[in-house]
């Protein structure tokens, strides 16, 4: 349908409406189901021509009415249809703004979403190696701030990854999450590995947004000898669990935050992953908030996560997420890789 032949349709249909209401009689077709066809408006015309279609309903109204007998008006059905206007109008202002129409504005966040979680799939690792991860956005929405980005060299022996945490919540961290993941997706393996963080501190500075600051942990391992280098960016530190003493530690590396200061340095953390270590990367949703500081946060990570030592590492993020920050005010991500 195209839209310049949708606003005679709607109208057609609004017409038929006061029509029939006289006729059949309003128990079957009340001279109120122009609500219908207007709000239907709000999601396929522009609101000029919406204002066109408003006028028509208000005349076919008040012919109904006139017809009918005023006696037969009832207030609230005038507050119903006037009530739908009003929000058939701002309908059409948004999708307006946004240059869509109908369904297609919803239709751009699955696409978003769906975007972003493509992006931070894992990619195939080799034999000895696993990784799972999680992310879960704040309240009842799908969209986030937080994500991650990963990517493995062609011969398979290195692993490069970095967790990000974008400032704000809802859609409007999922769309700067979404614009930041695809330029730090196109960094990995584009720039050297020291100068991830750098490249990122300065693409976020060149933004200029007024939340413009992201937190990120930035891991690149050796899949053949199992060298590690963890880099942090204001971000929670990662842990290592170590096999051999059965116990996590948390690496000590630091950072400033993504783009807040020019020409930032990052202190890295280095070691080796042995057999049956692992690493944990996870976001402050999962240890912070206003309840409880970071490092009590940690603590109870860690001591949750000691529980998998004898249970295993598979399905272990989910497990932490739940007993760790089940119903968290804040986006939560977790990373689990490990050395079989």
């Amino acid at each position: 349908m195209e839209p310049s032949v949708t606003p005679f349709w709607i109208g057609g249909l609004i017409v038929s409406i006061g029509v029939l209401a006289p006729i059949v009689g309003p128990d079957w077709v009340p001279p109120v189901g122009v609500v219908l066809p207007l709000l239907a408006a709000g999601l396929l015309v522009p609101r000029r021509e919406l204002l066109f279609l408003g006028a028509v309903t208000a005349a076919v109204i008040a012919c109904d009415w006139g017809i009918l007998g005023w006696k037969e008006t009832r207030p609230g059905e005038v507050v119903v249809v006037v009530a739908a206007g009003v929000f058939a109008y701002r309908l059409a202002a948004t999708r307006e703004t946004l240059g869509v129409r109908g369904m297609r504005g919803e239709s751009m966040l699955v696409d978003l979403r769906d975007r972003l979680r493509a992006q931070g799939e894992m990619p195939a690792l080799p034999k000895g190696w696993a990784c799972e991860t999680l992310l879960r956005s704040s309240g009842p929405t799908s969209f986030g701030g937080d994500f991650l980005v990963a990517a493995i060299t062609a011969d398979g022996s290195t692993l490069e990854m970095a967790l990000v945490d974008v400032s704000g919540k809802g859609v409007d961290a999922g769309t700067r999450a979404l614009l930041l993941s695809g330029a730090l997706g196109g960094l990995l393996g584009a720039v050297r590995p020291e100068r991830f963080l750098p490249a990122a501190n300065d693409y976020l500075l060149r933004q200029g947004w007024e939340e413009g600051f992201a937190t990120a942990v930035h891991l690149v391992c050796d899949l053949t000898t199992g060298e590690y280098v963890v880099e942090s960016a204001g971000h929670p530190p990662a842990a290592q669990f170590v096999s051999g003493s059965g116990t996590w530690r948390v690496l000590d590396s630091e950072g400033p935050l993504l783009g807040l200061i020019p020409r930032a340095e990052f202190v890295a953390a280095k070691g080796i992953l042995g057999r049956g270590d692992a690493m944990l990367l996870y976001t402050d949703g999962l240890v912070e908030n206003a309840e409880r500081e970071l490092s009590v946060g940690i603590d109870k990570l860690m001591g949750e996560a000691e529980r998998l030592v004898t249970q295993g590492f598979r399905g272990g993020v989910a497990r932490l997420i739940e007993t760790v920050a089940p119903d968290a005010s804040d986006d939560r991500a977790l990373v689990m890789f490990w050395r079989e």
